[in-house]
């Protein structure tokens, strides 16, 4: 069943499996996801005796804003801040931050920033903390294609196009990301409502325009990238998962990775499996959680 608590600027809904007395470990979906994608990573964990807190992000399904004046910003250091706000509400001194894609680099920010509010670390694609000021340095021709979909929200064409085809691009989205995953039409559909969300379309763009350097970010979080200017490290146990065929993000460079983390890293790379991983490698993604446990 879903609740909803106040944290910080948003009523976050979320998901909440398991025992309470259970160690938490917070599980966070990316762009264009939901909690879904947990939905067999959750149930693992509960058999395990771990709570799972599956929240929705800022801009899906039924999260909102408090407050009309809120900046409907999709900025990391927002995500990272969301993440402690949640923990806060849940009176959770620490938990298992584990992600992916948007979630991914909310748990990475918090893991590095806040270390004593992380158990320890999942992470897709490894240390995806960006680095905003060498953002137009341009990488690999290859790998700027597959970004077409941020370049193509840097206009306002492209935010008319999310807008008026959202269900149709993250879609499409899904399939060139995950291209060995056969997903359902049921399976899409029960993560597509999430995309309804009246402030899905502002938040979306903000983020691939922010991350560029083609907007200006939410004030109340200018002190949190500032910190993140400087790459900080992450002193916490950290696993990094890489689908083998992830679509979008090249499979991280593991001794680049490896220099970020200071508390030790494992790294697995997952053949067949796209970027979706919690939901095409459930049990691989749930154990990569209790090996944390261990």
């Amino acid at each position: 069943m879903i609740e909803t608590i106040r944290a910080g600027a948003l009523d976050v809904a979320f998901l909440d499996v398991g025992p309470p007395s259970g160690t938490p470990v917070v599980l966070l979906h990316g762009f264009p996801y939901d909690v879904w994608a947990y939905d067999e990573v959750m149930s693992l964990l509960a058999e395990e005796g771990c709570r799972a807190i599956v929240p929705y992000l800022r801009g899906f399904g039924p999260t909102r804003f408090a407050s009309a004046q809120t900046m409907r910003s999709g900025q990391q250091a927002v995500l990272a801040s969301d993440l402690v706000a949640l923990l806060d509400a849940l009176e959770l001194p620490a938990a298992i931050l584990a992600g992916y894609d948007w979630g991914g680099r909310a748990a990475c920010i918090v893991s590095a920033l806040w270390p004593k509010r992380s158990l320890g670390l999942v992470t897709g694609n490894g240390y995806n903390i960006q680095d905003i000021p060498r953002s137009n340095e341009p990488i690999h021709p290859f790998d700027e294609w597959k970004y077409w979909y941020q370049y193509y929200f840097h206009g306002e064409r492209g935010r008319l196009g999310l807008s008026a085809n959202r269900r149709e691009l993250c879609r499409m989205l899904w399939r060139m990301w995950s291209p060995e995953w056969e997903f359902s039409e049921a399976i899409y559909d029960r993560t597509a409502a999430s995309f309804d969300n009246p402030d899905f379309v502002d938040v979306v763009v903000h983020s691939y325009r922010h991350r560029f350097g083609l907007v200006a970010g939410d004030p109340a979080a200018a002190s949190i990238e500032a910190r993140l200017e400087v790459q900080p490290p992450i002193a916490v146990r950290a696993v990094i998962l890489d689908g083998g065929s992830d679509g979008v993000e090249p499979t991280s460079s593991f001794d680049r990775d490896a220099g970020h983390f200071t508390c030790g890293v494992e790294r697995h790379l997952i053949a067949g499996v796209g970027h979706n991983i919690a939901q095409e490698a459930p049990r691989l993604f749930a154990d990569a959680v209790l090996r944390l446990l261990g």
